[in-house]
């Protein structure tokens, strides 16, 4: 039994001190400078944006407001939209990104330091509705650090803002070869959601093995939690066509919305409202140019799904 003891013992030892790639210009670091040539495209579309609170634990402190999401589009500029408390972004692009040799697109954050780091989860899907989250790890000890914290980046694994301004956090889909629902190969939509860095068991975020992940907070300014800058592809499947359905117009608002939604579309089709559960709440016909308005929707988390002759888009939206 002492032997089993000291071999459970030394096995936690391990993981506790195990030591991921180091800050950028240190050797052995993952980080991908801005202009770098292994960048052949950009994010393209906002697909669907949820902003959240200053501080999620004083929802009276207001919404994180620095940015448009728009801004998050194309190559890194310095400009950035802040997410807040749990806040998150879906990007969608002009070729899916694909799993090709080494790593296959970067997260930017804005971070000034090599410590000072807003952290999130990111996520992938191929059709829009079914996401995969990358198996991150965080070690950093499960102790608040405060809103002006310092994170060491040897303790982070697969978390977006890994790396300081100008610094790509790179993901690669190798890593969710064996997941169900999406197709590494052909990967539509990445989903950036902010990590809240807090200890209380009511607003905490986990890693892949159910660590709390430990990043500043709180951050009650208008900056608050991760901020993106831009996301970039380094692998992308050209011989997928470009979907039509990237032309269509397709607007739900306001989102995150209290019980009512409007549904607009530049070309005619059908909508269909789901729920966590895949159930349909409503579905008909909308016109061109037409302004369907839902109401009456019970506080949850639904898909809008639109299907027409260009190709099926999909939004999630939230009711408070």
């Amino acid at each position: 039994m002492k032997k089993i003891g000291l071999l459970i013992g030394l096995i936690s030892s391990l993981t506790v001190n195990a030591q991921y790639a180091p800050p950028a210009g240190q050797t052995g670091t993952t980080a991908i400078y801005k202009d770098s040539s292994v960048f052949v495209n950009w994010a393209t579309e906002v697909t669907d944006f949820n902003r959240g609170y200053q501080d999620i634990a004083t929802p009276s402190n207001g919404y994180a407001s620095v940015g448009d999401s728009s801004v998050s589009i194309g190559q890194v500029d310095g400009s950035v939209v802040s997410l807040g408390d749990y806040g998150n972004i879906t990007l969608t692009f002009q070729y899916p990104i694909m799993n090709g040799q080494g790593y296959d697109f970067a997260v930017f954050e804005n971070s000034f330091s090599d410590t000072f780091l807003e952290l999130a989860f990111v996520e992938v899907s191929t059709d829009g509705v079914t996401y995969v989250r990358f198996p991150s790890v965080s070690l950093t000890p499960e102790t608040e650090i405060g809103g002006f914290g310092s994170v060491d980046a040897t303790k982070i694994h697969n978390l977006a803002g890994k790396y300081k301004a100008n610094y790509g956090t790179p993901f690669d889909l190798e890593d969710l070869v064996d997941s169900i629902g999406i197709d590494v190969n052909e990967i539509h939509y990445v989903r950036i959601i902010d990590a809240v860095g807090t200890t209380n068991p009511l607003y905490a975020t986990h890693d892949s093995q159910g660590h709390i992940v430990i990043d500043p907070y709180a951050t009650p300014f208008a900056s608050s939690g991760f901020d993106l800058e831009a996301v970039g592809v380094i692998n992308e499947n050209q011989n997928v066509a470009v979907r039509e359905n990237e032309m269509i117009n397709f607007s739900v608002y306001p989102n995150p919305s209290f019980g009512e939604i409007n549904i607009k579309t530049n070309i005619s089709g059908k909508i269909s409202i789901y729920d966590l559960n895949g159930r349909i709440i409503n579905s008909q016909n909308i016109n061109t140019n037409d302004i369907v308005l839902i109401s009456d929707l019970k506080q949850g988390v639904y898909f809008v799904r639109f299907e027409s002759n260009k190709g099926i888009e999909t939004r999630k939206i939230v009711i408070k």
